[in-house]
């Protein structure tokens, strides 16, 4: 998606805010129309249905109608395709959306009629939302004329933006045959099979600082009080400072990675199961939860699953995933693979050889290798691009 920052007036706003919470509230409808579902009981009602009551619900409220009914059908569009995508085992079950946190709703139509963009000046566009006229948003760059749908989303920070659905064409391969490997860890963000180490930006320590002050002062704040939501909204602004800050590191690495190498090999981890919390249940508590806890902020905040998932966009079928096992503890030189090779988080000395190294990057080395076996085994990764022949892959010593 093309996002760009959108610049409502204050009138506008608020028309913006009531679209969304239309579109939340059609959302937990349905939500709660397959919530009660029960063996024995009549299914579920589909999007056809939904639209119907849609309707029948338009005409008996008032306070219903006055909204747009592009953005309410839209809403119930966008959760079958939720549920959809539930049954097809790629996503989660679809929940409740929540004020303040859950901001935003979607318009589809065709350049010319159901919607329309201009550009007003060099850094200056436009959008016409339905009920609420023309809103400017900042043009960083030029609109794909391709789409026919976009998003208007609001952020805990209150910044809005308007993202437009389009494609983008991935990145051509270099065709030099080159072959990188990537391991992620909680010092060091990314460890390149070359040697590099590259760390996901944070907050500075004033920041960091400042965070901890203001959720002190949250838990003193009064709920529902004015000071306690200015105090969440001041988090919510260095909270969000840090995800642009992780974000734009992890489009512009992602970007040069898949513009220099063929083929980037990644260790094929599950994001999600690894940062399950540790609370465990009642009758079997767990053990170590603050600690787990901090290991699963860090893990979050180093990027992980949003770094292998923006290079699988940019370069599809040159990413491969190998099995992360025993790549921190096998030598790379030669292939001894013991406990005692690695001495601490960043030194890797081999017992059997004597090769020392730093640990992140001769794991690096060895899923670059695993995945220099397993593209020989299918001869050859397919690299995109005006490339006419196989790449050969160079595998560092």
């Amino acid at each position: 998606m093309a996002r760009y920052r959108l610049q409502p007036t204050a009138c506008q706003e608020a028309a913006l805010l009531e679209h969304c919470g239309h579109a939340r509230f059609v959302w937990n409808l349905a939500v709660e129309q397959h919530r009660h579902w029960r063996p024995g009981r009549r299914s579920a009602p589909g999007f056809a249905e939904q639209c119907r009551q849609l309707t029948q619900a338009r005409a008996a409220f008032d306070w219903f109608r006055a909204g747009s009914q592009t953005v309410q059908q839209q809403a119930l569009k966008d959760f079958a395709q939720a549920m959809a995508n539930y049954f097809a085992g790629s996503h989660r079950r679809p929940t409740w959306r929540k004020a303040g946190r859950h901001e935003g709703f979607r318009i589809v139509g065709q350049r010319g009629s159901a919607w329309d963009v201009r550009r007003v000046s060099r850094r200056v566009g436009q959008v016409k939302v339905p009920k609420v006229g023309w809103v400017r948003f900042r043009w960083s760059r030029p609109v794909p004329p391709e789409v026919k749908s976009f998003r208007i989303t609001r952020d805990r920070a209150g910044r809005w933006h308007v993202a437009f659905t389009a494609i983008p064409a991935p990145l051509p391969a270099p065709g030099n045959g080159t072959c990188v490997g990537v391991d992620r860890g909680v010092t060091v963000s990314a460890a390149l099979s070359t040697g590099e180490l590259l760390h996901a930006p944070c907050l500075t320590g004033a920041e960091a600082a400042r965070l901890r002050r203001l959720h002190r002062k949250l838990a003193r704040a009064k709920r529902g009080s004015n000071r306690r939501a200015r105090v969440k909204a001041a988090i919510a602004r260095l909270r969000a400072r840090e995800v642009d800050r992780r974000r734009d590191w992890v489009d512009k690495t992602t970007t040069r990675l898949a513009s220099d190498f063929d083929v980037i090999a990644v260790e094929d981890l599950s994001v999600r199961a690894m940062t399950r919390s540790a609370k465990g249940t009642v009758d079997a508590p767990g053990a170590g939860v603050r600690q787990k806890a901090g290991l699963n902020r860090a893990i979050l905040a180093g990027g992980w699953g949003c770094l292998v998932r923006r290079l699988e966009h940019k370069a599809p079928g040159r990413v491969i995933r190998v099995n992360p096992r025993y790549t921190s503890q096998t030598c790379h030189a030669c292939r001894h693979r013991a406990p005692d090779n690695r001495k601490s988080q960043a030194v890797f000395r081999c017992v059997a050889c004597g090769y020392r190294a730093n640990a992140d990057v001769n794991a690096a080395r060895n899923i670059q290798l695993a995945a220099g076996h397993a593209v020989s085994a299918r001869e050859g990764p397919r690299v995109a691009g005006p490339v006419h022949r196989e790449p050969q892959l160079i595998l560092l010593p």
